[in-house]
C-alpha cells in the first residue's frame, strides 16, 4: 500500500509539472528559429499604423478578443468551415472586428523569413505591443511559444467578451473568470484610450443613462441619432490615436463613451474610482499596470508543446 502511495504521489507530481512545464512561455522562443521574427512584425505594424492609425487599436484588440475565447489561441482569424461556426460572426466581432488583412500581410512576411515557425497567436500578441508603442504606450516584453488552435467558437466570443453594456459587476465577473483581477480590468480597459466605437455600442447610453456629461451626450447625439447611423463612429476617448491616460481623464468627468467605460468611476468612492483616479493623475503608473497586465492576459490558456499547431494561412487550419 506504501509503494502504491508513493507511486501515485510521484505520478500526480509528474502530471503536475507537466501542466506547469506547457503553460510556460518565453520571451527568447524564436531567438534561434526565427532571430527576425519579431523586427519583422514590429516593422509590418509600424507601416499599417502610418498608414491607418486606427488600425493600432484594432490590431491590440483583436488580441483582446483572441484571448478572452478559449485563451490566446489565433482561433479569432480562423474563417467558418464545414465542421465549426468561427468566432467572427460573433455579436462582439461581427462589422467591428478589423485588421484580419493586416495579420495575413504580418503572417505572409513572417513567412517568408522562416516558414512554418511562428504562430498566428503570438503573432497577435506581439502585433499588439508593437501596436501601443506605435501610438505613444508602453513596451512590455512578450512571451512567446503559443500554438494556434485547430477550431473556434462562436458561442464561446458570444459569451465570454465583455459587452459594452455591462455594468461593474458583470465586468469584475467577466474579468474573474479569466483569471484577470480587478486590477487588470481597469487597467486593460485603459486599451480604450485608443480606437473608436460604433453607434449601436453607445447609443443606449447617450440617450438614457444619467452619469454622462450633458454636453458631451448631447455632442454625440448628433452623429449617432436614436434611430439608423449603427456604424458612424466616435472616439473612445479625446485622443483616439494617442496611447495615454486621456481615457481616465474622461471617466472623471462623466465622459466615458461606453456604459461599459463609466461603470468604472461613479464618483461616489466605488469598487473601482481610486484607480481611476490614480491612473488619470499618473500616466506612468497606468502604463506599468497596463504592460503587466497584458503579460497576464496573454498567457490565458495558451497552447504550446504539441498541442495546436502552426498555421501557414491564419485564417484556415493546416
Amino acid at each position: 500500500m506504501a509503494s502504491f502511495r508513493s507511486y501515485k504521489l510521484q505520478f500526480c507530481l509528474f502530471l503536475v509539472l507537466i501542466g506547469v512545464a506547457s503553460a510556460q512561455l518565453s520571451s527568447n522562443f524564436y531567438s534561434n528559429s526565427c532571430p527576425n521574427a519579431l523586427s519583422t512584425i514590429q516593422s509590418a505594424v509600424q507601416a499599417a499604423v502610418n498608414n491607418e492609425s486606427r488600425m493600432g487599436a484594432s490590431l491590440l484588440r483583436l488580441h483582446f478578443h483572441d484571448c478572452f475565447v478559449n485563451g490566446c489561441d489565433g482561433s479569432i482569424l480562423l474563417d467558418d468551415t464545414a465542421n465549426f461556426t468561427g468566432e467572427k460572426t460573433a455579436a462582439p466581432n461581427v462589422n467591428s472586428v478589423r485588421g484580419f488583412d493586416v495579420v495575413d500581410t504580418i503572417k505572409s512576411q513572417v513567412e517568408n523569413v522562416c516558414a512554418g515557425v511562428v504562430s498566428c497567436a503570438d503573432i497577435l500578441a506581439v502585433a499588439a505591443r508593437d501596436s501601443v508603442v506605435a501610438l505613444g504606450g508602453p513596451s512590455w516584453t512578450v512571451l512567446l511559444g503559443r500554438r494556434d488552435s485547430t477550431t473556434a467558437s462562436q458561442s464561446a466570443a458570444n459569451s465570454n467578451i465583455p459587452a459594452p453594456t455591462l455594468n461593474l459587476n458583470q465586468l469584475i465577473t467577466s474579468f474573474s473568470n479569466q483569471g484577470l483581477s480587478t486590477q487588470d480590468l481597469v487597467a486593460l480597459s485603459g486599451a480604450h484610450t485608443i480606437g473608436q466605437a460604433r453607434c449601436t455600442t453607445f447609443r443606449s447610453r447617450i440617450y438614457n443613462d444619467t452619469n454622462i456629461n450633458s454636453t458631451f451626450a448631447t455632442s454625440l447625439q448628433a452623429n449617432c441619432p436614436s434611430n439608423g447611423g449603427d456604424n458612424n463612429l466616435s472616439p473612445l476617448d479625446t485622443t483616439p490615436t494617442s496611447f495615454d491616460n486621456a481615457y481616465f481623464n474622461d471617466l472623471l468627468n462623466l465622459r466615458g463613451l461606453l456604459h461599459s467605460d463609466q461603470e468604472l468611476f461613479s464618483g461616489s468612492n466605488g469598487t473601482t474610482d481610486s484607480q481611476v483616479s490614480s491612473y488619470s493623475s499618473s500616466s506612468s503608473t497606468f502604463f506599468t499596470d497596463f504592460a503587466n497586465a497584458m503579460v497576464k492576459m496573454g498567457n490565458i490558456s495558451v497552447l504550446t508543446g504539441t498541442s495546436g499547431e502552426i498555421r501557414t494561412n491564419c485564417r484556415v487550419t493546416n
